[in-house]
């Protein structure tokens, strides 16, 4: 089981993605969601960075 979708979900969203998008196109589509995760998740830990920072410097 993948997150919240059962195994024939996953199947009917994988064969709409090819459908849509085409199979040459998919290995791209991937890549560029996976660097747009890593730069969220970078930005959420330099926002959680300075928010910490605040704190103990608001503290002294």
């Amino acid at each position: 089981m993948i997150g919240f979708l059962g195994g024939n979900e996953a199947i009917i969203v994988v064969v709409v993605i090819l459908l849509l998008f085409g199979s040459s196109q998919v290995p791209k589509l991937a890549k560029n969601l996976g660097k747009a995760q890593k730069e969220f998740k970078d930005g959420l830990d330099e926002a959680r960075a300075g928010s910490d920072d605040e704190k103990s410097s608001a503290e002294s």
